[in-house]
């Protein structure tokens, strides 16, 4: 008889985890006690991976409350597999402190754990031993004969024909790691900056500037942007955000009553972006009462009929109206149940017109005003998304109020359960990525307004941010920012259009954003070589997957049948690999189909050794 069978999973942060979680559900039933070696690669270590690692600022915080934060599948996740639930992230740390669950964390950690309750926001080092423990746990779960083998390192390169065994080339050993199936999850990778970054970076060299390419913010090194200079900053989501943080109370700024005392180390942030708003507040409350139901106007049925269209599905076109339609739907249903008072129509008969209206159609435009008189209370998707549409201010000082104004009525309303159809949007927002992971590419115009109104930073965040806006640390420049380079006067020049005609002068600029996860230009060897050797990649550079079990497909569009991918950088990109309990988990959906067609492969592979040893 041969050896085990071997399985290599490339990336050991929370995708990685959540593969082997899966992998320990379905073994019995899929497995029958067969050996098996699974092989984790990662630089970093199991569990939080690069991003959720343990030895990061502590100022740094997730954008999710302690009780929306589950590694666990439960009755709401719709997949083959077995339910094996656990405690989300706030119910973990009420068993850390009680004493029934251990954990390895050093003193400041367990302070934070011991301190932190159901609606706080956790720092991403807590999380981080948060993910180490559920790590711990699937291994732990795994039946007997089956094996996890971590590796510290970074995976260069698969290799090895379509019908047989895998190669697996790791930086810093000589000899591969051999592998009948491959599992990739990665996820967030560095790239080569574009020609336009490429032009900026050339022209900062040129003239002793400072240009920060897009990056993850807690990689970045800040020292090189000097105190009390002006820096502009493009980028108005998640990584503007941490740079704020690090640049302020990072450099010995703080807090007092709600007003910010600098150091007199910040620097001076001119921010700005396409919207030049931040992301909208998360949610402060939760939901009570009726959920609306979901999918309804967006699910399956409708997936499955864009996907056997003949011809590229277009998003705007084809994909928008049904999706804005299941938005108004969770809305209006959530306002009609909870606010009737708001409404002048019978919600029967609101429900059945507003079923057979066209999406997007003045039939349906007028049905919403009739049945829901204050404007207030009606969803306009344009207006939220492009809340500086037209907006035009004669000075800057004047933006600054304004913006001001613009974000506190955003924390008020989305700390306000009296406006609670926005909380019913935002589970329309789960549910419609859920659905969209069967239509591959849709485009960066959907992640990005999912990440605007859904993703977005904490109240707290927010109230900083004001704060810094009044201390005149940050300073606001408006929609549509654009950046022009000055060869005379050697500086970077930003321009908005919601003050016509002004614009900012500085030495530095940050890109303040993720790099697109493109395969085109990823500095990741490992995925640059499975695009040059034939993996199919769409338009804008993600890897193209098997939406029914993540199988790589080459160019002709046939799954590998020994290699798998998850997360972001490719086709079947979900909201996370982590979420709130009970909204559905579209990656632990993935994660079990991936388990499931990976165990049943190898137990064949395994039967068939045996047969023939």
């Amino acid at each position: 008889m041969t050896g085990a069978p071997a399985l290599v999973v490339i990336g050991g942060g929370p995708r990685g985890t959540g593969i082997i979680e899966r992998i320990a559900a379905n073994a019995a039933e899929l497995y029958g006690g067969l050996p098996l070696d699974i092989h984790l690669v990662d630089p970093y270590p199991p569990g939080g991976g690069r991003i959720w690692r343990q030895d990061q600022s502590p100022l740094l915080w997730m954008n999710s409350m302690a009780e929306d934060v589950t590694m666990f599948t439960d009755d709401s996740v719709l997949m083959d597999g077995p339910v094996r639930p656990g405690p989300a992230l706030h119910t973990w740390a009420d068993d850390v402190r009680e004493g029934r669950t251990a954990v390895d964390a050093g003193p400041a950690v367990l302070r934070e754990i011991h301190a932190l309750g159901a609606q706080d926001f956790p720092s991403r080092r807590l999380q981080s031993v948060y993910l180490r423990w559920v790590y711990e746990r699937a291994v732990a779960a795994l039946p007997p004969g089956i094996t996890v083998h971590a590796h510290t390192g970074r995976a260069l390169r698969v290799s090895g024909p379509r019908g047989g065994p895998q190669q697996v080339r790791i930086e810093g050993r000589a000899e591969p790691l051999n592998a009948d199936l491959v599992v990739l999850t990665v996820g967030h990778l560095d790239a080569e900056p574009d020609a336009g970054q490429r032009e900026l970076s050339a022209f900062a060299d040129r003239h002793g500037l400072v240009h920060l390419p897009p990056d993850f913010t807690a990689d970045t090194d800040l020292s090189a942007l000097p105190p009390g200079e002006p820096v502009l900053v493009r980028g108005f989501g998640l990584a503007f955000v941490d740079l704020m943080v690090l640049l302020t109370e990072g450099r010995g700024g703080r807090y007092e009553n709600g007003a910010y005392v600098p150091s007199g180390r910040e620097p001076v942030l001119y921010v700005g972006s396409r919207r030049g708003v931040p992301y909208r507040s998360k949610i402060g409350y939760t939901l009570r009462g009726e959920r609306p139901p979901l999918p309804h106007h967006f699910g399956a049925d409708q997936v499955a009929e864009l996907a056997g269209r003949p011809g590229p599905v277009d998003f705007r076109r084809d994909v928008w109206p049904l999706v804005a339609k299941e938005l108004g739907h969770a809305h209006y249903h959530r306002l009609f149940t909870a606010h009737p008072e708001r409404t002048a129509m019978d919600r029967g008969d609101f429900e059945e017109k507003y079923a057979v209206a066209e999406p997007g159609s003045a039939e349906l435009a007028a049905l919403v005003a009739s049945a829901v008189p204050d404007p207030a209370d009606r969803l306009d998707l344009a207006a939220l998304d492009h809340p500086l549409d037209g907006v035009r201010h004669d000075s800057f000082d004047a933006l600054q109020d304004a913006l001001r104004a613009h974000v506190t009525a955003d924390l008020e309303r989305r700390h306000d359960p009296g406006h609670s159809p926005d909380l019913a949007v935002f589970l329309g927002l789960l549910s419609v990525y859920a659905q969209l992971t069967g239509l591959g590419d849709t485009g960066e115009h959907w992640h990005g307004f999912f990440s605007y109104l859904a993703s977005g930073p904490p109240g707290p965040r927010l109230r900083q941010l004001l704060a810094l806006s009044e201390a005149g640390v940050v300073r606001f420049l408006g929609a549509d920012m654009t950046v022009e380079t000055d060869e005379e006067q050697g500086v970077f020049r930003a321009r908005g259009t919601t003050v016509p005609g002004a614009y900012t002068e500085a030495r530095a600029l940050v890109e303040a954003r993720l790099p697109d996860p493109s395969l085109r230009t990823t500095r990741s060897a490992l995925l640059s070589a499975l695009h040059e050797e034939g993996a199919a990649v769409t338009g804008t550079g993600l890897l193209s997957v098997d939406p029914a079990d993540g199988r790589i497909l080459d160019r002709e569009g046939r799954p590998h049948p020994r290699r798998f991918a998850l997360g972001p950088y490719t086709t079947a990109r979900s909201g996370g690999a982590f979420t709130r309990p009970r909204t559905g988990g579209p990656a632990f959906r993935q994660n079990d189909a991936t388990a499931r067609t990976a165990l049943a492969f190898l137990r064949d592979h395994s039967c068939r050794d045996h047969l023939t040893a």
